[in-house]
């Protein structure tokens, strides 16, 4: 390829970068709220999983049917599930940031991810709970019996509570068992591509790689496996009765790439507008408020004597 072809490939991505910023900074700056309250709310879940560790009481490993189905990876093969869920955090987090350099995009990434995040925060909400509910002893290597992370000793001050040891109390943490956390965005991260993906192929794929996570969560002893079939329908039902009540997301593709999503101020303008019109009388359109006269039972529109239908010749 030549210098000069090579430049002006540059200077198109470039420009699509910049396009792209400048209207994704505008959608931003009206739909920030909720953004901001889904990334304060993974700090609360993480907080709330810090809290449950103090609870957590070592004991025997209860009786699951997918550890005797399944044989354990290990302690030094738990990696493999962790880096699965790696790839796909970060295979998704292109994906939806994919409109800023491809020409052809189907959404928002500002309005995606509000969608993304109310997903994972209804999800993590009810998990929350479940986990407080009842708390089950760990079958993680580090949360058995013996084992000096299995339980943390009564915290001396705030900070050490508020800080949740990252990232070290996220991945040695015990007692936030029920359900699943990697299956809850692994889920979410599947449907969110499902339904606004467009390659067929990486969507029955990504249903494969959720299979597989599931399967090595529960080889790793990560969770029993409990955790990771009530996270499968819980989850599945929580984005199918909040993508009913979320506004659907405008699409781009097929020439609309252009159209921006209507802001509530418009929207409220237009519905002022329209009262306004029709507390005036003037709901017609202007055609309908022509002056028209009348003469002998019959009207008359712009000069025009307008006989009626049944009028003789």
């Amino acid at each position: 390829m030549s210098p000069l072809y090579l430049s002006r490939g540059a200077s198109k991505v470039v420009r699509r970068i910049t396009s792209e910023t400048s209207v994704e900074l505008k959608i931003l700056s009206e739909k920030w709220r909720l953004l901001l309250a889904g990334l304060v709310f993974q700090y609360i879940h993480g907080l709330a999983a810090r809290g449950v560790h103090y609870l957590h009481r070592p004991g025997p490993t209860l009786q699951d049917l997918g550890f005797m189905i399944l044989p354990e990876l290990g302690k030094e093969r738990g990696y493999i599930s962790e880096t699965l869920f790696t790839i796909v955090f970060l295979s998704f987090v292109l994906w939806t940031f994919h409109p800023f350099i491809l020409q052809s995009k189907r959404f928002y990434t500002v309005l995606i991810w509000r969608r993304v995040l109310a997903f994972l925060c209804a999800s993590q909400f009810l998990r929350i709970i479940t986990f407080y509910s009842t708390q089950l002893p760990g079958p993680n290597y580090h949360c058995r019996e013996g084992s000096p992370l299995a339980r943390l000793p009564p915290p001396k001050n705030a900070a050490e509570v508020l800080l949740i040891n990252f990232p070290r109390g996220v991945i040695y943490g015990c007692g936030d068992l029920i359900f699943s956390s990697h299956m809850i965005f692994t889920l979410v991260f599947v449907i969110t591509y499902q339904k606004y993906g467009s390659i067929r192929f990486v969507k029955m794929l990504a249903w494969c790689v959720a299979v597989a996570q599931s399967v090595l969560i529960i080889a790793s002893r990560k969770h029993y496996s409990v955790d990771v079939v009530v996270a499968w329908y819980t989850v599945n039902l929580v984005v199918f009765f909040l993508d009913k009540k979320l506004t659907e997301l405008p699409d781009r593709s097929a020439g609309s790439a252009s159209i921006l999503p209507v802001s509530l101020k418009d929207k409220d303008s237009k519905v002022k507008e329209e009262n306004t019109r029709l507390l005036n009388g003037n709901s017609g359109d202007s055609a309908d408020r022509r002056p028209r006269a009348q003469m002998n039972g019959k009207h008359i529109e712009n000069g025009n004597h307008v006989e009626g239908e049944n009028l003789k010749t």
